[in-house]
C-alpha cells in the first residue's frame, strides 16, 4: 500500500471516529436530559476524536517517510558494501541509485559486474516491502489506540470545544510556518549556490560587467575558455521589455477599470469584464506564438515602411504582447479597488457641484491609489518574471542596448537556458543561474519595500 493510499485510509477512519464520538456524546446528553448538559456541542467531541486518531497517525507517517529511505539504504550498504571505500560522494550516490532502480526493475542490468549490486537490490526490495507493511500497521495502530482511548475516556464535562479550537489554531499556525520556512528554504538554497558562484567569479565583475557569455570551453586553449558573466545586458533587456509592457498595460488597464467601474452600464460591464479577464487565462506559450507569428512580422513590416531596420526578434514585439497579457491583472484589481471606494465620498463630491469626471480625477482615483499601486506592482512582477514570450519573441542575444527594435534577452530566459539539460553544479555556467536568481530576488524585494512606503504614505492621507 502506498503512502497516498494510507493517508486516504487514515482520513476515512478519522471520519469514523468523528461520527462515533458524536454519537456517544449525543447518547450521554440524552441520558442527562439533553445536550445542554454537555460542556460542548456533539460536533466538537467528534472533531477531537478525529484529531486523536488522525494527528498522531499523520505525524508518525511523516517521520517514518522522512527516515525510511536513509535507514533502509544504510542497512543494505552495511550488509553488502561495508568494506568498500568510495573515493567521492558521487560514487556512493550512483551506487545507491543503481540499487534503488534495480530493486523496482529486476530485469535491468546497469553495471558490468552487477552481482553484488543485484543482491543488494533484492535485499533492498525485501526490506522495502517489510518496511511498508510495518509502517502501515504501526501508523494505524498508534492512531487507533489513542483514538479508542479517547472514546472510552471523555465525559460530558470535557471541554471539547476548547481543545478543538486550540488544535485547529496550531494546525493553522503550522500551515503558516510551512509557507514561511519554504520561503526561507528557497532563499537559502539560492543564496548558497550563488555564494559558490561568487567564489569563482568576482561579485563586481558579475554585477557591473558589460559582457554576458557564460559558455565554458572544454579545453583551456579554446576561445572563451574562462567565460564572461557580466549581468548588465540581461538586466537592461529585462527592464526594456518590462518597460514596454507596462507602457502598454498601465494606461489601458487603468482606463478600462475606470470605465467599467464608473461609466459602463450594467449590461456592458457584464460582457466586457469577463471578456477582458479571459486574457488572464490564456497560456503564455499561446502569447508567444501570437508574438512570433503576428506581432513580430507586423512590427518588422511597419518598420520597413518608415525606413527602420527591425530585428526578426525584437524587444518591442515581446513587450507589446507582454503588455496585452498583463492588462487583465491591472484592470481587474484596479476595478475592484475603485469599486470599493465608499459611495459617500462620491456623493459628497457630487453634492458640492463636481462633475463625474472631476470626482473621478480628484477624489476616487486618489482614494484608490494604494490599491492601484498594488496592481501596478503585481503587473511589474509578472512582467519581470515572464519567460516564454521573451524566449520566443525576443531571442537569446545578450545585447547592451536601449533600442527596442533590436533583439535582447532577459534574466529569466538566461536562467532557463543555463539550467536546461544535464549540468554540473560545480561549473560557473550553471551556478550563474543562481546568482541571477538571487540578484533578481533582491531587486524585487527593494521594489516591494519602496511600494509599501508609497502605499502607506497615501493610506495615511485618506484614513
Amino acid at each position: 500500500m502506498s503512502a497516498t493510499s494510507l493517508v486516504m485510509i487514515l482520513l476515512i477512519i478519522s471520519s469514523v471516529f468523528y461520527y462515533v464520538a458524536r454519537w456517544k456524546s449525543l447518547t450521554m446528553g440524552r441520558r442527562l436530559g439533553g445536550i445542554r448538559y454537555l460542556s460542548s456541542t456533539p460536533s466538537y467531541y467528534g472533531v477531537v476524536a478525529a484529531f486523536a486518531f488522525g494527528l498522531p497517525s499523520l505525524i508518525l507517517l511523516g517521520l517514518w517517510l522522512y527516515l525510511e529511505q536513509n535507514v533502509l539504504i544504510n542497512i543494505v550498504l552495511s550488509e553488502f558494501f561495508a568494506n568498500v571505500e568510495f573515493a567521492t560522494e558521487s560514487e556512493l550516490d550512483i551506487l545507491v541509485s543503481q540499487i534503488q532502480i534495480m530493486s523496482t526493475n529486476p530485469q535491468l542490468n546497469l553495471v558490468a559486474d552487477s552481482e553484488a549490486v543485484r543482491a543488494a537490490a533484492d535485499r533492498y526490495a525485501e526490506l522495502t516491502a517489510m518496511n511498508a507493511s510495518l509502517r502501515n500497521w504501526s501508523v494505524v495502530a498508534l492512531g487507533a489506540s489513542i483514538g479508542t482511548g479517547f472514546l472510552f475516556w471523555f465525559r460530558p464535562k470535557f471541554g471539547a470545544r476548547v481543545v478543538a479550537e486550540v488544535v485547529i489554531r496550531y494546525i493553522m499556525l503550522g500551515c503558516a510556518l510551512i509557507a514561511v520556512f519554504t520561503t526561507f528554504g528557497i532563499v537559502f538554497s539560492v543564496l548558497f549556490e550563488a555564494i559558490s558562484f561568487f567564489q569563482q567569479v568576482p561579485f563586481f565583475d558579475f554585477l557591473l560587467g558589460l559582457n554576458w557569455s557564460p559558455q565554458i570551453a572544454i579545453r583551456e586553449d579554446q576561445v572563451g575558455s574562462s567565460g564572461s558573466f557580466g549581468s548588465i545586458p540581461l538586466f537592461t533587456g529585462t527592464l526594456l521589455i518590462a518597460g514596454i509592457a507596462m507602457a502598454v498595460a498601465v494606461p489601458v488597464g487603468i482606463m478600462s477599470a475606470i470605465y467599467l467601474s464608473e461609466y459602463a452600464s450594467r449590461n456592458v460591464r457584464a460582457v466586457a469584464k469577463p471578456a477582458l479577464e479571459v486574457l488572464a487565462g490564456v497560456p503564455t506559450v499561446v502569447y508567444g506564438f501570437f508574438a512570433v507569428l503576428i506581432v513580430a512580422p507586423a512590427v518588422r513590416d511597419l518598420g520597413l515602411l518608415v525606413g527602420l531596420d527591425v530585428a526578426h526578434e525584437s524587444a518591442l514585439a515581446a513587450g507589446l504582447v507582454m503588455g496585452i497579457m498583463i492588462i487583465p491583472f491591472i484592470s481587474s484589481l484596479s476595478d475592484d479597488v475603485i469599486s470599493a471606494v465608499p459611495s459617500s465620498i462620491r456623493e459628497a463630491s457630487m453634492a458640492i457641484g463636481a462633475t463625474q469626471s472631476e470626482t473621478m480625477k480628484k477624489v476616487i482615483v486618489p482614494a484608490a491609489l494604494p490599491g492601484i499601486i498594488g496592481a501596478f506592482l503585481l503587473a511589474i512582477s509578472r512582467a519581470i518574471g515572464e519567460t516564454m514570450i521573451v524566449l520566443m519573441a525576443a531571442g537569446l542575444a545578450a545585447r547592451l542596448t536601449a533600442n527596442p527594435l533590436e533583439s535582447v534577452t532577459t534574466v529569466t530566459v538566461q536562467i532557463v537556458t543555463l539550467l536546461v539539460g544535464d549540468q554540473e553544479f560545480d561549473s560557473p555556467k550553471t551556478l550563474a543561474a543562481f546568482a541571477l536568481g538571487l540578484t533578481l530576488f533582491v531587486v524585487t524585494l527593494v521594489l516591494n519595500f519602496t511600494a509599501l512606503y508609497v502605499v502607506r504614505k497615501y493610506s495615511e492621507q485618506y484614513e
